[in-house]
């Protein structure tokens, strides 16, 4: 930490009684003070600006989860969506939805709050649920690249390999790698000695930021994140699906035929999400502690752009997601059909 110990304790002073605690002990921190609740200090200090995102970012949160929820849905009612792929697609959508909830609606009520603050419990909650869905996305991702490889390299054993329960599993250990890899973050920033500094550089709590405010040398830590969690699963990650793709794209230049056509333009849509979906990814995490005037950017990408972008990419690439979606629309989300449609879902979900 750049302040003294002496420094930290002046500060705890004149810092109040409002944010802080003062046990005599904590995980063997003798007299310091704990925070109980962090300031966000988000996007923008600027009332005007922030009256101008409160507006937009509204419109975009609105747009990620109606988009993914109406992919989820378009799954459940047309039949021909029914096979492994669009399981997965919509397994996607829903991690998305959870993506962009995790923050995004405190994010667009702090535009309106002069005060921005977050207890020590949400804002453990928010680093908790950041990393679980992100984890799980990351798992997906490759399971994704799994069942493209199946289907296009040995498309004869394709619905023999990817079964329901196949399938059942794969999205089960993404979930399962993604709550142990959040959970293992957790265990540990919990615990740290948060004795004076509060104040988060960003709209939400995110692991880099919320560990360089603890009062102990960060270094053994950053190498933990790097090492043990975050950069791992994102490189190793990033790492299969590279080596997946490959392989597939060389299989597919390899065959001329018309059917390969679909196969690339699904391969255009599953290689784009995966590329926007890293790239902040690994920018943050991988090199997670030095200062980048982008950080903030990075943040809105990965937690409201990525969720909005993801079906749009997969609806303008695949005309037989495109050509569902445009029926269900036309069939149910007719004026006065909306309640039909939603029996219809609640039907089919139940039996």
């Amino acid at each position: 930490m750049a302040a003294t110990w002496k420094e930290v304790n002046r500060g705890q002073k004149s810092h109040g009684a409002n944010n802080f605690s003062s046990p005599e002990s904590v995980n063997g921190w003798s007299n310091k003070s704990v925070v109980t609740e962090f300031i966000l200090l988000g996007l923008s200090s600027s009332q005007d600006i922030q009256l101008f995102l409160f507006l937009l970012f509204s419109v975009f949160y609105g747009a990620a989860v109606l988009g993914n929820i109406f992919i989820i849905l378009t799954v459940i009612i047309d039949s021909r969506l029914h096979s492994p792929m669009y399981f997965l697609l919509s397994n996607l959508s829903f991690i998305d939805v959870c993506q962009a909830t995790f923050a995004t609606p405190k994010m667009i009520a702090d535009f309106l709050n002069e005060h921005k603050t977050i207890t020590f419990q949400g804002c453990m909650s928010q680093i908790f649920f950041l990393h679980v869905f992100g984890g799980s996305e990351m798992v997906l991702l490759v399971a994704m690249a799994y069942d493209r490889y199946i289907a296009i390299c040995k498309p004869l054993h394709y619905m023999t390999i990817m079964s329901r329960r196949v399938c059942a599993i794969l999205v089960g250990v993404s979930w399962t790698i993604g709550i142990l890899h959040s959970a293992s973050h957790l265990a540990f920033t919990v615990n740290l000695p948060f004795c004076g500094p509060n104040k988060v550089d960003n709209f939400f709590c995110d692991l880099p930021l919320v560990i360089k405010l603890a009062c102990l040398d960060t270094y053994d830590l950053e190498v933990l994140v790097l090492t043990n969690n975050s950069g791992f699963l994102s490189m190793s990650s990033f790492l299969l699906l590279v080596i997946s793709y490959t392989v597939i794209l060389i299989t597919v230049r390899k065959r001329s035929s018309a059917s390969m056509a679909k196969a690339r333009s699904t391969l255009t849509a599953h290689i784009t999400v995966v590329t926007l979906f890293f790239g902040p990814c690994i920018f943050i995490y991988v090199w997670p502690f030095s200062s980048y005037s982008v950080d903030k950017v990075l943040a809105v990408f990965y937690t409201i752009f990525t969720p909005i972008l993801n079906p749009i990419i997969y609806t303008l690439r695949n005309k037989d997601m495109k050509a569902a979606m445009l029926k269900v629309k036309s069939r149910y989300l007719k004026s006065g059909q909306v309640s039909a449609f939603i029996r219809n879902v609640l039907f089919l979900e139940t039996n």
